[in-house]
């Protein structure tokens, strides 16, 4: 035989073995690799051994999560032979990964990737508007969540108007729709707020809530969304990235929606306050008015002035006493000092006998040494003074 003929050959003895026909095989993958083409090829192994996997394109798009080195998996397929490279290999058909199903491994992956990008931040978060006029609902014109959400939005805020957007909330239509829909909303500004969601079900007919289109269309929708898939337990992609979640549609257009009758209440409650408030502060004006009245600077303004008057005079007195006061202490004050000034006076030296040498210049002559022989001098006297000269 040659190569080729033992390769058909045992391909054909594959092949016609049933039991390799529709297996699955446990194992970790490795070596993964994606080729343009669209086609998977990689390892599966564990302890014992190793075994080449190829899953095709045809298969690869069914394809829940993505496939990466060290993940543990169980692959369905069937065992055959490559002749041209003499080798025996798993072609897949559809992998889950082992111990946990596809979808909330698809799940888990997408709530990491969308994390890590931002798209769960709260400070990308928008607030609900008080009292929206225009609300937006995002779901199944069949189901029963708009009919839930009508109902609830009817009751509670009756002036506002409901913008219905309809959409398939299950199967592979829907995701592409529902994103269509709320960009739709943010770009033209359909509503005040928008509801987005669908009644329970199980994870597959919730699946097109965890879809990446969608939750980029609710991240990049200006308008606030409110995420309201399914009951209480479900947790969606959906609910991460919307300003709310909503447990339920009804909690939805509760959470968006004023209940009417609380305003009445307070309004009215408001216009009793102001009422009252009104009413004591006419009360206040009015008591003001009648002390304003009785005063008697406006009953007798003649009299205020009169009075006004001998406070005048009264001040007028008191200051003229306060100079008078502060003069006789000036006048003292300057008497002892001018008196002092006089004890200390050279004149009254003069007076008692005594006389003072003086310079040409003025200059006072206290030592021999201030003067020379010959040098013209003065003599001053109490009332007369005598030139002289040294000799």
């Amino acid at each position: 035989m040659t190569v080729t003929e033992l390769n058909e050959y045992l391909k054909h003895v594959f092949d016609s073995m049933p039991r390799l026909e529709n297996i699955y095989i446990r194992g970790e993958v490795s070596n993964y690799k994606v080729y343009p083409s669209g086609h998977h090829y990689f390892t599966l192994k564990d302890q014992g051994g190793a075994l080449k996997c190829v899953m095709f394109r045809s298969s690869a798009v069914r394809l829940r999560f993505k496939l990466s080195d060290g993940m543990k998996v169980i692959a369905l397929g069937r065992v055959s032979v490559y002749p041209r490279d003499g080798t025996y290999q798993l072609y897949v058909s559809s992998v889950t990964p082992d111990g946990v199903g596809d979808l909330q491994m698809a799940f888990e992956q997408l709530k990491e990737k969308l994390y890590k990008e931002g798209l769960f931040d709260p400070a990308h978060k928008k607030p609900l508007p008080p009292c929206p006029m225009r609300v937006g609902v995002v779901t199944s014109s069949a189901g029963a969540a708009v009919h839930d959400i009508i109902r609830v939005l009817k009751k509670r805020w009756p002036i506002g108007k409901i913008i219905l957007l309809p959409v398939r909330v299950q199967g592979e239509e829907a995701p592409p729709e529902i994103a269509a829909a709320v960009s739709y909303a943010g770009r033209w500004r359909v509503a005040d707020v928008l509801i987005v969601g669908r009644g329970g079900g199980s994870m597959e007919d919730l699946w097109c809530f965890n879809d990446e289109r969608v939750a980029r269309a609710i991240y990049d929708c200006p308008i606030p969304v409110v995420s309201a898939v399914g009951h209480e337990p479900d947790v969606t992609i959906s609910d991460f990235v919307a300003d709310v979640r909503a447990a339920t549609p009804s909690n939805a257009a509760e959470l968006v929606s004023p209940d009417i009758s609380e305003i009445r209440d307070f309004l009215r409650a408001s216009s009793d306050r102001t009422a009252s408030a009104m009413e004591k502060q006419l009360r206040d004006a009015r008591e003001k008015l009648r002390l304003y009245a009785e005063a008697r600077v406006l009953r007798d303004p003649k009299n205020y002035i009169d009075e006004c008057r001998l406070a005048l005079d009264a001040r007028g007195e008191r200051l003229a006493d306060l100079m008078t006061v502060a003069l006789s202490v000036a006048h003292r004050r300057y008497a002892a000092l001018a008196a002092a000034l006089d004890a200390m006076s050279p004149l009254k030296v003069l007076g008692r006998g005594y006389s003072i040498a003086l310079t040409s210049d003025g200059r006072v002559i206290k030592a021999a040494k201030d003067v020379k022989s010959g040098e013209d001098i003065k003599i001053k006297l109490q009332k007369d003074e005598i030139s002289c000269m040294v000799k």
